[in-house]
């Protein structure tokens, strides 16, 4: 992709204006409890202060609120944002979706946004999928450029679509298969083998839209409810007991999908296997998270489940790539268009 890139602007003071990705998870009390992305935010930022900016304007979203709401106030990323980069030349602006003009790209919403700056740097490669007041409309208003972690994911995420080594793995996980309906036909159908997990492998075994057959668990950790204390038993996957529930994939299933994933050359994960918030049913997602972190492979995992579930095993630094956008990379491995990357002029 031809696009004009922030390393190629003078930056000596200008006032920027750049749209980041700092949606991270909180607990109940606020608490972040990944700061991933904020961390991936940081070169950009640290290029904009090395290169003598005079101001810089950091927005983001942060949930899905309907409007101004304390509860997805941007103070506690902002915090954690100085603490890592402490520098009074950055300013962070409250969530943009406290605007209700930021999800229609109300045009008035972005003159706002771009009021007294000189030029735009769209880092947030998470929102790019999102034609938004601050992803796609200041855009049309500033001098645009693409910032660090953005050329990273496209450049990372593209070598997928590309010619690859194989055996190429997909593996795939999480509740709906219409979520990835698109990635499962467009990228899996370039795939050797695609794996899937979690209640998305239930619907493929009763209704497979796809135009191949996936790999599907032969067993699975089944509990009798939806509760992490529940009753649990492993049980082969057409043994499942009425009424009862397959929350994770089995013993036998983590071994089979391990050893594809260790002999692949190309991976991509995204999804994780099961419910694995809840410490008994984690083990088919952590068997996965393993074997890409061992695989001899060029490996990318996406999504904030397993994005979550490699970190937390301090396995990030053991793939090729972790990539900051959920539903952003899965659009672009089905060959869609970007609104907030074609903003960007080419260069």
């Amino acid at each position: 992709m031809k696009f004009r890139r922030m390393s190629e602007v003078d930056l000596r003071g200008k006032r920027i204006f750049i749209r980041s990705d700092l949606n991270v998870p909180q607990d109940e009390s606020g608490e972040i409890t990944d700061d991933t992305r904020i961390r991936a935010s940081l070169p950009t930022l640290q290029h904009l202060l090395l290169h003598d900016a005079a101001h810089i304007a950091v927005c983001s979203h942060l949930g899905r609120p309907k409007g101004p709401d304390p509860t997805f106030a941007i103070a506690p990323v902002a915090a954690r944002l100085r603490e890592l980069l402490p520098d009074e030349r950055i300013e962070v602006l409250e969530n943009t979706r406290f605007d209700p003009g930021e999800t229609k790209n109300d045009p008035e919403s972005a003159k706002r946004l771009a009021q007294g700056m000189d030029l735009y740097v769209n880092d947030a490669f998470g929102s790019a999928h999102r034609a938004h007041a601050s992803t796609e409309g200041v855009a049309r208003l500033l001098p645009a450029y693409a910032g660090l972690l953005l050329e990273r994911e496209l450049e990372m995420l593209g070598r997928l679509l590309g010619d690859v080594e194989r055996p190429f793995v997909l593996v795939a996980g999480g509740a709906k298969v219409e979520d990835k309906l698109g990635v499962l036909e467009h990228l899996g159908g370039r795939a050797d083998a695609v794996l899937v997990g979690g209640k998305m492998a239930e619907e493929l075994r009763d209704s497979n839209p796809l135009p191949y057959d996936a790999v599907l668990p032969s067993d699975v950790v089944a509990a009798a409810a939806f509760e992490a204390d529940a009753e649990s038993r492993i049980v082969g996957y057409d043994d499942l007991p009425d009424g009862w529930l397959g929350l994770d994939i089995g013993p036998e299933t983590r071994d089979v999908f391990a050893e594809r994933i260790r002999s692949a050359r190309t991976i991509f994960w995204n999804g994780p296997m099961g419910v694995f918030e809840w410490a008994r049913f984690a083990e088919g997602t952590k068997a996965v998270a393993q074997a890409v972190a061992e695989a001899d492979a060029y490996s990318v995992v996406g999504g904030g489940d397993s994005v979550r579930a490699i970190s937390e095993l301090g396995l990030a630094d053991q793939v090729s790539w972790v990539s900051t956008g959920g539903g952003a990379s899965l659009e672009l491995l089905e060959g869609k268009e970007l609104p907030g990357v074609t903003a960007i002029p080419e260069a």
